[in-house]
């Protein structure tokens, strides 16, 4: 527990890292450049470029910023239902700014983490360039085009997603992740300018290598490069340094250094270290760099499958997609790391970044929180999925997206797999090949200590992208009745399911009777007519799509053989759009762990109970049913042997979980009262848990996540509203309309329930309850002080709590 504790500290300490960047000093500088910009929908006419265009009628607004989650929900938008049903179109941001006289000196740079899409800059006038990938992050020089002085500057940005549908899911529109200006000498280290890697470790020791491309806009000159490793509580563990004559222009330099006695990077104690790069000329520092290092050693194996420092490690991980809930796109660090850690409560221990490069804020959390991450570069090559989707500008820009890629990510210690693609269409003819082994010669170029995979819908020895022999992991999405004979259909190769399952569920419904599987839609290129008139889908694991599973079938496989290095379920949380099986008025997915608002469904304590070491009894559904009806009441426990359930004091019969089996089940008369399961083991009671009858709804909850939060404009308090009874029992059936008041330093910027077809903007100040749950997301201001949130309901007792800005 005191590591667990210590190490929360840290991550707090490196989220106030993120909000001011990774580097702030005299001779470097990375400014927060998020503040003040002015933002507009537009047509395609406008033209804001010109820094003398008139914007003071235009939003004002900070970064990062998503407007199609501010839209209304249509079937008629041009994204479709498999794109959230928001809208897209055409934006422009501009933002004014001065610079000092003193800053003339430097070379300024401004960096875009992503802009969604076909961003194009300009700055006083001056076009810099565009860049259509919508999650790829990249770099502009300003040097040449501003003023010092009293004299503004302006930088303008087009955004344009208006050629719609480009996505499968849900993509957001804007600049929706951080932008930061950085000021350097003009000699520094370039952008993504250092590799950091670990070729040799042991207990004793371990050899960090470190590539260096220096940019020196001076003449030749001699310089001292220093290197120290500095670990997380500030201490210089090791150092080096050399002497160099660099000359004008791109300098490239490798060296050396030795740590004893390492502390590991694990999914368990991810002991972050940093090498910190100084050049001195003359005596002076002109240039400091920090490159994340964590020291660790791994392998997949044909036959042992994962290991991590030496140790058997089954890779348990989740597929998410980039959206954030009722927050869009907008990159959050807090909403990042309130995500991470609910996969964290449920034994996760690792993250695909499906289908594209994640937000820089993301890698960081996993490096810091332990994740095993796939990070994804594409989910299609020069065939397109959607009609305006990222096909159309693959041969142009493929080459420098994956380069960028590589050389931005390539030194985080929680990425452990490059996914070169993501059921790519090309797998079915022999263009997968040659692309196959073009992409795998590019990340290989760039960095050879991870191995390549690809997502395989199509997993066959015949596959084409298979037969390009560039994959060093065979990912196989889907297919889990193939998992067993891998080693037979594909000797000596190495596994990874890179996606798995797609399970269907909404949070709180159930069907009966439970025991039955089915398969929605029939087939996936068919119209769906069956199902539930509500669009709801039954949260027994007993619902999957046709190319899926269950939750349980796949899970039992995966665990059983060693050689099977791990899975990737699809997914951990609910995402906006591709709401299979279902269309309009669906706008989300049914195949999440956790529901969009972030609050667990029944599988969520399935896998809590496999995967962690915590005590698990959870008992469900709800017990609020027509008396008579027959109703199956299912549990997941572990550590005991047995468990015993009563209805209303009277034993309804021991279960016992019987052979591979992962939950047992009752079937019931339903009678009001209380439902009461006792688990035993060696007949000793383990836990014990109670499912009450609930009456009417009698008054609101209001719980938060964190009482105390940053008051630095970006940090967030997620606070859960639950509809209760007068006895304090979750009515399961309240669909209250919950309105939020707020007084204080801060401000309500998402709602949410978690509920599929809810029509509702994410962006109100009410929301109805979903099953008697409902969140309000509240965002801190720049002043410290204090937040008062209230939660009234008509009829019910309101309530109300208190969260501190500091």
């Amino acid at each position: 527990m005191a590591h667990s504790y210590h190490k929360l500290i840290f991550v707090s300490l490196l989220l106030i890292a993120f909000s001011c960047k990774r580097e702030s000093n005299s001779n470097r500088s990375v400014i927060d450049f998020d503040q003040n910009w002015r933002f507009s929908l537009a047509d395609s006419t406008l033209d804001a470029s010109k820094p003398n265009f008139t914007d003071s009628t235009w939003r004002q607004l900070d970064l990062p910023h998503d407007w199609s989650i501010e839209g209304k929900f249509d079937k008629e938008n041009p994204a479709g239902v498999g794109g959230g049903a928001l809208p897209g179109g055409i934006g422009w941001y501009r933002k004014t700014f001065q610079l000092d006289k003193t800053d003339s000196a430097k070379l300024v740079f401004i960096d875009f983490d992503g802009i969604y899409s076909n961003g194009e800059v300009w700055i006083n006038g001056e076009y810099l360039g565009k860049r259509p990938n919508g999650y790829i992050s990249y770099r502009y020089e300003l040097t040449p085009h501003l003023h010092y002085g009293d004299q503004e500057n302006v930088v303008a940005v087009k955004v344009n997603n208006d050629q719609q549908p480009n996505s499968r899911w849900y993509s957001g529109s804007g600049i929706y992740r951080n932008v930061w200006l950085v000021k350097t000498n003009k000699t520094f280290v370039d952008q993504w300018g250092t590799q950091v890697t670990t070729p040799q470790v042991s207990s004793d020791s371990a050899l960090v290598v470190l590539n260096i491309s220096i940019q020196n806009r001076s003449a030749s000159q001699k310089v001292t490069i220093a290197n120290k490793v500095v670990s997380e509580d500030g201490q210089t563990i090791a150092s080096g340094s050399l002497e160099k004559e660099l000359k004008a222009g791109d300098n490239q330099l490798s060296t050396e250094i030795s740590v004893k006695q390492p502390h590991l990077w694990s999914v368990d104690d991810p002991f972050m270290y940093k090498v910190v790069t100084t050049i001195e000329h003359e005596g002076k520092v002109i240039d400091e760099y920090s490159t994340p290092l964590g020291i660790r050693y791994f392998n997949f194996d044909a036959k042992k499958g994962f290991t991590l420092n030496g140790e058997p490690l089954k890779i348990r991980g989740v597929c998410n997609h980039h959206d954030l809930g009722a927050l869009g796109a907008a990159v959050n660090v807090r909403a990042m790391e309130r995500q991470l850690e609910i996969m964290k409560g449920m034994g996760v221990n690792g993250i695909r970044t499906a289908h594209n490069p994640p937000a820089p804020e993301l890698l960081q959390l996993c490096d810091s929180m332990g994740f095993i991450v796939m990070d994804e570069a594409f989910d299609m090559w020069a065939k397109k999925k959607s009609e305006y989707d990222y096909a159309s500008v693959w041969d142009e820009w493929h080459k420098q997206d994956l380069e960028d890629l590589i050389k931005r990510d390539r030194n985080h210690p929680s990425i452990f797999i490059w996914s070169i693609g993501n059921e790519i269409l090309e797998q079915f003819d022999s263009t997968g090949t040659t692309i196959a082994k073009e992409l795998a010669d590019i990340v290989k170029s760039l960095d050879e200590t991870r191995p390549i995979t690809s997502a395989l819908n199509d997993p066959q020895p015949k596959n084409n992208i298979y037969l390009s022999g560039a994959l060093d992991l065979v990912g196989f999405n889907y297919h889990h009745q193939d998992y067993e004979p891998f080693p037979e259909n594909f000797p000596g190769e190495k596994f990874i399911a890179t996606e798995t399952t797609s399970a269907l569920a909404t949070r709180g419904h159930y069907d009966m009777p439970s025991d039955s599987i089915r398969r929605w839609p029939i087939r996936w290129d068919l119209e769906f007519t069956e199902g539930n008139a509500d669009n709801t889908v039954s949260a027994y694991d007993n619902v999957s799509a046709p190319w899926g599973s269950t939750h349980e079938e796949t899970l039992k496989i995966i665990e059983k053989h060693d050689y099977l290095s791990g899975m990737y379920i699809w997914t951990g949380f609910d995402y906006i759009g591709e709401p299979t099986p279902y269309t309009w008025p669906s706008r989300s997915s049914y195949f999440g762990v956790v529901d969009l608002a972030g609050f667990p469904k029944d599988t969520y304590y399935l896998y809590k109970s496999e995967w962690t070491e915590d005590s698990v009894l959870h008992v469900f559904p709800h017990w609020n049913w027509e008396e008579g009806k027959t109703i199956d009441v299912w549990s997941y426990y572990n550590h005991a042997d047995e468990a015993e359930l009563f209805l209303n004091g009277e034993s309804k019969g021991v279960r016992k979980k019987q052979g591979d089996d992962m939950h047992v089940m009752w079937r019931l008369n339903y009678e009001p009262g209380v439902v009461k399961v006792v688990t035993r083991k060696d007949g000793e009671v383990v836990m014990t848990k109670e499912v009450n009858t609930a009456g009417k709804p009698a008054r609101v909850k209001l719980e938060v996540d964190r009482a105390d939060i940053k008051a630095d404009g970006k940090d967030l308090a997620f606070v859960t509203v639950s509809i209760l009874d007068k006895e304090g029992n979750v009515v399961p059936d309240a669909d209250n309309q919950v309105k939020f008041s707020l007084e204080g330093k801060g401000k309500i910027v998402g709602v949410d329930n978690g509920d599929p077809t809810s029509m509702e903007s994410f962006k109100s100040e009410q929301r109805k309850a979903f099953h008697g749950l409902a969140l309000a997301i509240i965002q801190s201001t720049s002043e410290a002080g204090s937040v008062n949130i209230t939660a009234s309901v008509e009829g019910l007792e309101s309530a109300s709590l208190n969260i501190t800005t500091k």
